[in-house]
């Protein structure tokens, strides 16, 4: 279960740039992708890329084309090493930049433009940049604070449910947070409060969710495996803390495997907490297979994809007709209206908002 999480869940995803190491998996020996009649098409991504190995060569069987995958590092680092490597591209298609860090890719020219068979199954509120088509959605995830079901019942006090909520003094002491500066989950819940409380207000709520006693740490595996009381790995490591923020995909990875199958999983969702992220794909630049490029973007967006991510990536898939897997329709939560965030407002303000943010919380 502990293994399933981290990969499903992310490692804690360091907004910090840097430059990774790239290590390649899948695919093939060719020497690289583009060479004279070269069928290797190269994704780039982030560490949390999965696919089934049945769903690749699918993909190969359909088209000819064969995939290897490079992953580099958690999103901000991939994002920043391909935007470094843009004059001379690792691969032909990345995959992983999310809203929080679309306009920083898009600024420095990281993409071609490219529109993608089944584009029209995408709801139009996930499509960043419909008018250039230079990145095609492909799937969206929730940031929510979880909750210990079991905490709640034994003290017989409701979870909380929205952000005005977890400032109330029944809740002191029992969150626990990434750090904004260090953690994608931990930006993600600074940027939700930002969309519900505005330029200004975000930081007199964060002055009263730190009187309230607010815990902060660097990442999302410290927060969630060794601090937070709800989750198989916190249990053990005895963790104190019945609220924290993860995804509101965590409650079905909670339960995945579990025999028998419980009723209800141990951890549910704050349902009013939540800021969306979404993850795009985008033909680089400067491709060297770019018709490979084009029909694995075009493949990230089949059914056959679309319906192998949720268990592979703990996402949900972007198309529209894509079905979910019983256990997240049964376990997950439905987030029907997630706090949002232009992302170009992101990109214009992200930097200064963390520095904020570190000056108040961390002091």
């Amino acid at each position: 279960m502990n293994t399933n999480l981290r990969r499903a869940l992310g490692t804690a995803a360091a907004v910090a740039l840097g430059l990774p190491v790239l290590a390649a998996c899948g695919g093939s020996d060719d020497k690289g992708s583009g060479a004279s009649g070269d069928k290797t098409v190269t994704l780039v991504s982030h560490d949390s890329f999965a696919a089934s190995k049945d769903v690749l060569e699918k993909f190969t069987e359909q088209t000819g084309y064969t995939v290897k995958v490079l992953k580099s590092g958690d999103a901000g680092r991939a994002v920043n090493q391909a935007i470094l490597s843009k004059s001379h591209p690792q691969g032909d298609v990345f995959f992983g930049v999310d809203n929080t860090l679309l306009s920083r890719a898009l600024d420095n020219g990281l993409f071609a433009p490219y529109e993608a068979k089944g584009l029209d199954g995408v709801p139009k509120d996930l499509q960043a940049d419909a008018a250039e088509h230079r990145v095609t959605p492909v799937d969206t995830g929730d940031i929510c604070v979880n909750y210990d079901r079991a905490y709640f019942a034994d003290h017989k006090l409701a979870p909380p449910q929205s952000f005005d909520d977890l400032v109330k003094p029944e809740y002191k002491n029992l969150l626990v947070t990434e750090n904004a500066a260090t953690s994608s989950p931990g930006l993600a819940f600074q940027l939700a409060t930002v969309a519900k409380y505005g330029d200004d207000g975000w930081k007199d709520y964060w002055k009263k969710l730190k009187d309230n006693g607010v815990e902060v740490v660097d990442g999302w595996e410290q927060a969630y495996n060794d601090r937070f009381s709800g989750s198989a790995a916190g249990r053990k490591a005895k963790g104190d803390k019945p609220l924290v923020v993860s995804y509101a995909s965590s409650p079905p990875a909670e339960v995945l495997g579990v025999k028998p199958e419980p009723k209800e999983g141990p951890t549910g969702v704050a349902t009013g907490t939540c800021f969306r992220q979404i993850e795009f794909a985008g033909l680089l630049k400067g491709a060297k297979n770019a018709e490979g490029g084009k029909a694995l973007i075009d493949f990230l967006l089949s059914r056959t994809f679309q319906e192998d991510m949720p268990l592979q990536m703990f996402v949900k898939p972007a198309h529209q007709d894509a079905k979910l897997p019983e256990v997240f329709t049964k376990y997950g939560a439905r987030i029907d209206r997630p706090e949002t965030l232009a992302p170009e407002k992101i990109a214009k303000n992200r930097d200064q908002w963390v520095k904020e943010w570190s000056s108040l919380v961390l002091k």
